[in-house]
Order: structure tokens, then C-alpha cells, then sequence
């Protein structure tokens, strides 16, 4: 499985979030974007994860960074998890897992001491000109948030 590192060129990609609008990252060139990869919406750690995002969003986008949540889920499974948490970021449904695999963010990992293939949770930071600033795979949902804040100095 290829994985990213850092200054990288970030994968472009274009995917739409649960109402269909288009979402490329591309065109968020000259801002910096964090884009995280998870499982599944509507689990508990997931949930976690994006709560703790959208708990931060003011200060992460203030500090000049924009936020992308993608997962396999489908757009209305994304659309009851988007509006169930109030999340106000875009959630981009990636289905058929291409820029999942793109990012290595897909593939074997250990789950409960068994190796299966599935996501694997990961987050990037993309500087303004498109390149990998951090790459992060196997993150925990739990404090995550605050742990990028630090690595980023926005704390």
C-alpha cells in the first residue's frame, strides 16, 4: 500500500459531499487544508473525531486551514451523520474508495488483534501549493484534534 509523506504532492481529487455538490481540493489551492479520512459516520469514534473538528473549526479556520472530512459512506448516510452531529464542514462520500487508496488510508490493518482491510483512519495537512505538509495514518479519534492543534502551534 503507498502512503504519503511529507512534501509529497497532495492526490487532487474531486468528490461530492451528501448533497451532491462537488467538492475538489484543487480549487482550495492558497488556503491549507486538513483532510481526514474515517471509517464509518454515525460510529463512535468517528462521531468523536468530527465533534472534535467542528468544536475547532472557528480557530482552525482563522489559523488559515480548511477542513475535509471523507469516508466509503454514502451520501445520505453522510447526510443524517452531518446533520444529526451539526457538522459544518464538508463530508465527502468516496464510495468506491479511489482517493482513500490514493492517500493509502485504505487497506490492512489490525482491528481487535485481527488483520482485515478497511480504512485506516488518517489525516493530512496541505500546505497552500498543494503539497503534503503532515501525514498522519493510524490516528486515534480520541484527542486527536488537540494533538494536531499542538503539532500545528495553534495552541
Amino acid at each position: 500500500m503507498p502512503t504519503l509523506s511529507r512534501g509529497d504532492r497532495a492526490p487532487d481529487f474531486t468528490l461530492p459531499d451528501p448533497d451532491g455538490t462537488e467538492v475538489t481540493l484543487s480549487s482550495l489551492r492558497g488556503r491549507k487544508v486538513i483532510v481526514y479520512f474515517y471509517p464509518a459516520a454515525s460510529t463512535p469514534g468517528c462521531t468523536t473525531q468530527a465533534c472534535d473538528f467542528r468544536d475547532s473549526l472557528a480557530s482552525l479556520r482563522s489559523s488559515g486551514y480548511e477542513v475535509l472530512g471523507i469516508s466509503p459512506d454514502k451520501p445520505a448516510k453522510q447526510a443524517t451523520f452531518r446533520d444529526e452531529e451539526h457538522v459544518t464542514f464538508p463530508l465527502l462520500c468516496d464510495p468506491d474508495r479511489t482517493v482513500l487508496e490514493a492517500y493509502g488510508a485504505y487497506g490492512e490493518k489490525q482491528l481487535y488483534g485481527k488483520t482485515v482491510t478497511g480504512v485506516i483512519r488518517s489525516t493530512f495537512v496541505i500546505d497552500e501549493d498543494g503539497a503534503i505538509e503532515a501525514a498522519q495514518y493510524n490516528v486515534k479519534a480520541t484527542g486527536h484534534v488537540a494533538r494536531l492543534r499542538r503539532e500545528l502551534g495553534l495552541d
